[in-house]
């Protein structure tokens, strides 16, 4: 399928160590000015080591730092990337928009438009609100489901990131079925209080629980594609067993999509699985990369919303014209037919590659993948399906491997519980290049 690329063995095997001094000095002044001298946690290179990459510029499946060391990009900004950076439909729709104006606090025709092109082809959900990032848009939707129960706990799954809101930010207790514990600084207990933290993939947990809070819970929430902590991959069984049970006790199902929301699909993990949830939250992918989040229901349930509603949310730059015509541009090259076959054929031959040419690593290590979402895990096992089933040991090996990938020119999320993406860019001679890197890398492991 793919053309082998011998110059590119050739250029691996005499690479020379790329300098990062540029990053570095920047890395440093920014020490001064942000916490950690950066604006995200992650980014700061603390799980894998070094310097942070400061970026200078994407094209394609590419990304350049300030040091002019080119890079195969498999983070893709954390997934919603999908046409890869700068595709030239987007960047020209940004900028025909934003020479007539990038916010008016008022509406605009293109949000009408963005939001016909989600729900005509979407029949999972009849309405939305655009807000301005995917930690907005589940804070709202839990807002939401509580608004329309009248309940107030919510509960969550340790393995799925849903946010820095104060609510989510919560992890699990000792126990089967447990109140969690607050996993950041700053956030009252009694706050926590209201979250009930259970294992992923646990049936017997989750009925302990609606039997031990019985009319108390307003809604289950789950990225239905756990990708913020590795690929916890859950069956279809497990998410029509939350479908199921949700039902029984008048509970609202929230599917957090924020990675897998047009990702595995145009409907994203409900449409791959064919389950209804009551809430979808969806996040940048709508938006071609620019910050914007939404959240989808029914007719009835998000008749709530204000000013329809009691259920009081609200946001100057939420639609902003700018966001909403590139997520236009980049969503109609994912309705094109065949656009989400090609990236699940691009990923399968990718992982498979890997996987094949790699057998004979020293090192224990698996490739999950669903769609065009894959994570390297360091484990024996076939399947992860819960948090708890990795090992924090691997991530050691994970920090060894990362470095070996940048040095040759492929870049990863700098943490080995995140999951890297395929986009529409990467081509036949990309993918080839990074196979080779990536087996050499997982061959070197000791």
């Amino acid at each position: 399928m793919y053309n082998f690329v011998a110059s590119f063995i050739k250029a691996t095997k005499n690479k020379v160590y790329m300098t990062r001094n540029h990053s570095e000095a920047l890395f440093e002044k920014a020490k001064t000015y942000f916490p950690g001298g950066v604006n995200s946690p992650v980014r700061a290179f603390r799980s894998v080591g070094g310097t942070p990459l400061f970026m200078k510029k994407g094209k394609g499946a590419f990304v350049w730092d300030e040091d002019d060391n080119k890079y195969i990009d498999f983070c893709c900004s954390w997934g919603p990337l999908i046409l890869g950076h700068a595709p030239d439909e987007v960047v020209n729709a940004i900028t025909e928009t934003a020479q007539n104006g990038s916010s008016f606090g008022a509406p605009t025709a293109l949000e009408n438009d963005l939001a016909s092109l989600i729900l005509t082809h979407n029949p999972f959900i009849e309405k939305l609100r655009f807000v301005s990032s995917g930690t907005e848009a589940v804070m709202s939707a839990i807002r939401l489901a509580r608004a329309y129960t009248g309940r107030h706990k919510v509960l969550k799954f340790e393995g799925c990131y849903h946010g820095h809101s104060d609510s989510l930010l919560v992890k699990a207790g000792s126990g089967l079925v447990t109140f969690g514990n607050t996993s950041s600084a700053g956030i009252p207990e009694s706050f926590v209080n209201e979250t009930i933290v259970v294992e992923l993939n646990n049936k017997a947990a989750l009925e302990e629980a609606f039997e031990t809070f019985k009319n108390q819970i307003a809604c289950i929430i789950i990225e239905p594609v756990p990708a913020n902590n590795g690929l916890l991959i859950q069956s279809k069984e497990y998410l029509l067993f939350l479908r199921e049970i949700c039902t029984k006790h008048k509970t609202l199902l929230i599917f957090d999509e924020v990675i897998s929301g047009f990702r595995l699909g145009f409907t994203g993990a409900a449409g791959y699985y064919q389950i209804k949830p009551d809430i979808i939250t969806y996040g940048k992918i709508i938006g071609g990369g620019l910050p914007v989040g939404a959240y989808a229901s029914s007719n009835e349930i998000m008749a709530q919303v204000s000013p329809d509603g009691p259920m009081y949310q609200a946001g100057t730059l939420s639609g902003n014209p700018v966001a909403m015509a590139a997520g236009i541009a980049q969503l109609k090259r994912c309705l094109q037919p065949g656009f989400y076959e090609m990236l699940t054929q691009k990923t399968h031959y990718f992982v498979t590659q890997i996987s094949e040419q790699a057998k004979d690593s020293r090192i224990p290590f698996k490739i999950l993948h669903l769609g065009s979402i894959f994570w390297i895990a360091f484990t024996e096992k076939e399947f992860i399906s819960s948090a708890s089933e990795i090992n924090s040991n691997s991530m050691q090996k994970f920090r060894d491997f990362h470095r070996y990938l940048l040095d040759n020119g492929v870049y990863l999320g700098p943490s080995g519980y995140e999951v890297g993406f395929i986009s529409a860019a990467h081509n036949n001679e990309q993918l080839e290049q990074s196979i080779t890197v990536i087996v050499k890398g997982l061959l070197s492991l000791s």
